[in-house]
């Protein structure tokens, strides 16, 4: 896919990005900042590529400061992120990971979980993604309601009371960090179920613990971090409710097809001067 001048070279995300970068042309961030220290260490710079919908985890200001143009990729992973939050809705709901268990322990039909059916999801974030998950859901027989960057306090409030799972799709941003705190969540139902496809931050994390132990939710599902790769010692990811992925709501073969496309396009541009 790659043109024949081109070379890949993959990125450790233990080490510091600015370590690892100093040759590079292009920058494709699938994880991670991407800080002013970063770019600024790159010294023949042309093009940082984000393989996501906005920009909240690159510094656009020191970007443009050196004349690096900074692209992004809205939709084309919409309907594999809407996947890995059903996936997850099911999974907890359906306490697979206990099931898994029963079947090594030759234990039969336990544990008994819920059905999807005649149950309300709540969707904060009705963009691309958000959409998806709602017609994927609607498809289950589930009721949806949905809250976006207009709507008001109160009918975020009402989503959270009235939801049995709350699926997060927001963009991350100032107004959406720590979105989901200690009183959002003491709204939620008694045994809701918490979604997070979004980015780590909109949820405040030492809450989200208290809640959990504190017998609150359900279950809670995370294909996003607050620190990227995560720490699966962490006390939140060894949770028995925590059913956590390694951000792989991207993770197919036709997202990456239709990503490496318009990557390779973008740098024939650059190099061509267009």
């Amino acid at each position: 896919m790659l043109p024949s001048w081109a070379r890949l070279h993959r990125l450790d995300p233990s080490r510091p990005l600015a370590e690892q970068i100093s040759n590079a042309k292009v920058l494709v961030p699938t994880t991670g900042v991407v800080d002013a220290a970063a770019i600024n260490a790159v010294r023949d710079l042309r093009l940082i590529a984000q393989p996501a919908a906005g920009y909240a985890n690159i510094d656009v200001k020191a970007a443009k400061q050196r004349g690096i143009p900074v692209t992004i990729a809205p939709g084309y992973n919409d309907n594999a992120t809407a996947e890995v939050a059903i996936m997850m809705l099911l999974m907890l709901l359906r306490r697979v990971d206990e099931a898994r268990i029963a079947f090594q322990d030759r234990i039969i039909g336990d544990p008994v979980g819920h059905e999807v059916d005649g149950k309300t999801l709540g969707i904060i974030g009705m963009g691309r993604v958000g959409k998806c998950m709602a017609t994927a859901a609607a498809g289950l027989g589930m009721k949806v309601i949905s809250t976006d960057s207009s709507s008001s306090r109160e009918e975020l409030e009402q989503l959270l009371q009235q939801s049995n799972v709350v699926s997060l799709h927001c963009q991350m941003n100032p107004q959406t960090k720590g979105l989901i705190g200690r009183k959002e969540l003491g709204l939620m139902k008694q045994g809701a179920v918490l979604l997070n496809t979004a980015r780590g931050p909109v949820i405040d994390k030492e809450v989200l613990l208290e809640a959990l132990n504190a017998g609150k939710l359900g279950g809670v599902g995370l294909d996003v971090h607050w620190v990227e790769p995560a720490d699966p010692q962490e006390e939140l990811y060894r949770h028995p409710r925590v059913l956590a992925l390694p951000h792989m709501g991207s993770a197919t073969e036709e997202v990456y097809v239709r990503f490496a496309t318009v990557l390779c396009e973008n740098i024939i541009r650059i190099r061509e001067g267009r």
